[in-house]
Formats: structure tokens, sequence, C-alpha cells
């Protein structure tokens, strides 16, 4: 699917948001730039003014490699591993050891294989026109549905 503006990007990111729920877990795979972040930010924010919570600025973790965001007792933990190069030190930040409520959206997730049942994958590319995105989602368990969006 060709995305053509920030606000279909943004519309995409509100039916994926009406469908999440504690433990699920989103991977996001695209290129440096191509939106990943922008995607998570509307995700959040969407999330937030739905809850009747303040909207909070949402950046990239590439440097801290992770932000937490609370929403109404739930968690979501925004993971960039863009600088992770291997298993050892995926292991040391231990995404995975503690799932209890909480929502993990990962950038540059190539390196995790942990089997998990219910996950999507948001491919983001760039598109022939600088302006627009190619995206595809890629869902397992209840996720299926939304590979036809």
């Amino acid at each position: 699917m060709i995305v053509n503006s920030l606000e279909h990007l943004n519309s995409l990111s509100q039916k994926v948001a009406e469908k999440l729920y504690k433990n699920d877990c989103i991977f996001l795979i695209g290129e440096i730039g191509v939106g990943k972040t922008t995607f998570t930010r509307y995700l959040i924010n969407y999330l937030q003014k739905k809850n009747g919570e303040k909207i909070t600025e949402v950046l990239s973790p590439t440097f801290n490699l992770l932000y937490e965001y609370d929403l109404n007792g739930i968690k979501i933990m925004h993971y960039d591993l863009y600088r992770i190069r291997d298993e050892k030190e995926l292991k040391q930040l231990g995404i995975f050891l503690d799932n209890q409520d909480t929502i993990k959206i990962i950038e540059w997730p190539q390196l995790i294989n942990i089997p998990l049942s219910d996950k999507l994958e948001i491919h983001l590319d760039y598109a022939k026109n600088e302006k627009e995105r190619e995206i595809k989602f890629i869902g397992l368990g209840k996720w299926k549905t939304l590979n036809e969006l």
C-alpha cells in the first residue's frame, strides 16, 4: 500500500492503536528516516488523546534505546535497537523478561529471534515519489486481520 501523506500515516497508526492490548508487540522495519518513529508518535499520541491524557513528545530512542509511556496503567515500551550489534547486547536489555501490562514497539528488531504468537510487523519503504512511502503489514496471531489494510 502507498502512504501518500502524513495524515494517511496517522490514520493507519490509529487503526493499529485500536487493536492494541497489553503484551502486544509491534516490529517497525525500514531504513533510516522512512517514518518508523513518526508512526509510533502518531500511535502513542492517539492513545494519549483517547485516554484523556496529556499529549507528550515522542522522540526516537536511538541514543537512549528506550522510552516508556504510561497510559492508564499500561506501559508502552518504545525501543530503538539500531545501535545493538549482537544478541548478547540484546539480551542485556531484557526486552521480553517483563511482559506485565506492557506494549512493545520495537524499531530495528532484526536481531530478535524469539518466536511470538501475536506480533505485528510494519514494513516501511521509500516509494518512487519522495513524499510517499510503501507500507506493508505482516501479522501473526490476532494481527492477521491487519494484513489487508
